[in-house]
């Protein structure tokens, strides 16, 4: 699936692919030494990734790629972009090396972290405010369905990301420095103390400089993640000492989950101990970034390829924030649009600010609809450069919707439709072998249009008398429609008596007819191609609706 297309891999010129290059030459960089790289690369360039790999011990070791997930809330739209961008760099990888190369992508989920505040929406609030400061797989599951909150989101998370069918691994925080894997670099960070610490206290307030320390102990009596200054390191014992304010003076090893570090050295600590080699995050963690990089070269580590995307504004260009609610949730975008119009909307710039609103689904659903159409004709090197190759790992489907999704929610309206089934009806003539089972995208479509046109489209519908130009040509055009035979579902021809209407009667631009149908007809400033409109919902029906519009019934 993914072999074979090194060299059009090479050319792309698609952000992904120009990712997957910068962590190829990142990779090469890390592991060989100047010679062997120059070797390997050549090996690679010429499609021979799989003997470059069985050359050098180095590049044996897969490939990481890591996207970060923190528990104290829900999944959401910032963590299926992280994970869908990432997987689409994975992909466009995998392609780039002949699909030899192994590679992992970690869910990693920072659920050791304390429970900082209550966070809202959630049941037995009360219950969440007593375990406030505990870590997140201590804090009791406020839902009743799980040994923990942590534990509780944790299977969201993973229910969420199954539901999307990425391929990851998930990893544990709080089991992850529980096992030991990060006991190593833990007794490194605290040989390497004050190299943090000058890292890390320029980027702090005076206040904060005072009390700051990387490492986070956790109370062994009240079980809380303490941030407290540390008084005494022993790098012999690997130990650190602090006060404790439930039982004073505390010296803790700081490997075996008995400390949890701040999460710019965190973050840091695990590019080092898990030997992380992409991991993108957003545009205002770039300073953040920046710093754990620093962290993570004082580790003896190397820092990450990577790229800092834009954040999504609201529909008056604010940044979009958790707690004010002007954005989307996952749950609302799949009401009204199909996963796959996400991903296309993630993949679409991702270094530009874009609007994430309900606005921006139904162009996002004819935007992915039209690409996989464009997809079946194009050639190899524009195909893989297609969004629709990177949402679907190099495999889109061969067909997607027989219409539009502007298109029935028009349908929905002149309908008046409240059901799939009295859609379905309107394709009996048109598509008369679809069926829900053959057509599944359409299916889907309908539900999602009924959902949009209720809650967004009907209650904006403002439909508007013609002037006397535009009554004569619709007059005209019903006329011309009723010349035709009664059957006709042929939405070409239709379409081609529209463009001749518009033409007799002198629109210029011609568009100005068809806003005058769309406006007149369907009470909206834009709609459909109204042939293909017109063969679906009928021609004698769309007579009558043709000629009760120049009588200026709609308008009432």
């Amino acid at each position: 699936m993914l072999q074979n297309l090194e060299t059009l891999a090479r050319e792309a010129k698609s952000w992904p692919f120009e990712q997957s290059r910068a962590l190829l030459d990142h990779v090469l960089k890390k592991r060989l030494s100047d010679s062997e790289r120059d070797a390997a690369k050549l090996l690679i360039d010429a499609g021979k990734a799989d003997e470059a790999v069985a050359t050098f011990e180095a590049l044996k070791r897969p490939v990481v790629l890591e996207t970060g997930y923190g528990p104290s809330g829900l999944p959401h739209m910032g963590t299926f972009g992280e994970v869908a961008r990432t997987t689409m760099v994975r992909n466009a990888f995998r392609a780039l090396t002949g699909d030899h190369w192994k590679t992992r992508l970690i869910a990693f989920s920072d659920d050791m972290d304390g429970l900082r505040k209550v966070p809202e929406g959630v049941p037995n609030p009360e219950m969440l405010r007593e375990d406030l400061h505990l870590s997140l797989t201590r804090v009791r599951d406020p839902f009743g369905t799980h040994d923990s909150f942590g534990a509780h989101n944790n299977a969201r998370l993973r229910a969420f990301l199954d539901g999307f069918g990425f391929d990851y691994e998930f990893m544990s925080s709080t089991e992850t420095y529980r096992s030991g894997r990060f006991d190593e670099v833990l007794l490194r960070l605290l040989e390497r103390f004050d190299a943090v610490q000058a890292i890390m206290l320029p980027t702090l307030g005076e206040e904060r400089r005072a009390t700051y320390s990387p490492f986070l102990p956790v109370s062994p009596i009240t079980g809380q993640v303490l941030q407290v200054p540390t008084l005494e390191r022993n790098v012999e014992k690997g130990t650190i000492v602090f006060d404790d304010p439930a039982g004073g003076r505390t010296e803790l090893p700081v490997t075996g989950g008995h400390v949890k570090l701040q999460w710019k050295p965190d973050w840091a600590m695990r590019w080092t101990a898990l030997d992380v080699d992409y991991e993108m995050s957003g545009k205002d963690l770039i300073e953040s970034v920046r710093e754990s990089g620093k962290i993570c070269r004082a580790l003896g580590g190397v820092a990450p390829e990577g790229f800092n995307f834009e954040l999504f504004l609201d529909i008056e260009g604010k940044k979009i924030s958790k707690s004010k609610g002007n954005g989307l949730t996952m749950d609302e975008w799949l009401r009204y649009g199909t996963p796959e119009s996400l991903s296309w909307y993630m993949f679409q710039s991702p270094k530009s600010a874009k609007s994430l609103h309900f606005n921006v689904i139904p162009r996002a659903i004819d935007d992915y609809l039209g690409a996989i159409d464009a997809y079946r004709s194009q050639e190899p090197a524009k195909q893989i450069d297609n969004a629709v190759w990177s949402i679907h790992a190099g495999s889109p489907p061969e067909v997607a919707s027989p219409v539009s999704f502007a298109l029935l929610l028009n349908l929905v309206g002149v309908a008046n439709a409240s059901s799939k089934a009295q859609l379905w009806a309107y394709f009996a003539k048109y598509l008369p072998d679809a069926t829900p089972a053959n057509e599944p995208v359409l299916d889907g479509l309908m539900d999602r249009a009924l959902n949009y046109y209720e809650d967004f489209v009907k209650p904006t519908k403002s439909y508007r008398l013609p002037d006397d130009k535009e009554k004569a040509a619709l007059l005209d055009l019903a006329g011309r429609l009723k010349a035709l035979p009664a059957d006709t579902t042929d939405g070409e021809l239709i379409q081609g008596e529209v463009y001749a209407v518009g033409k007799e009667h002198a629109f210029e631009p011609l568009r100005g007819w068809f806003g005058a149908l769309y406006e007149v007809l369907l009470g909206a400033s834009q709609g459909p191609r109204f042939g293909s409109f017109a063969a679906i919902y009928g021609l004698a029906q769309t007579i009558q609706l043709i000629e009760a519009g120049a009588n200026g019934e709609l308008a009432g």
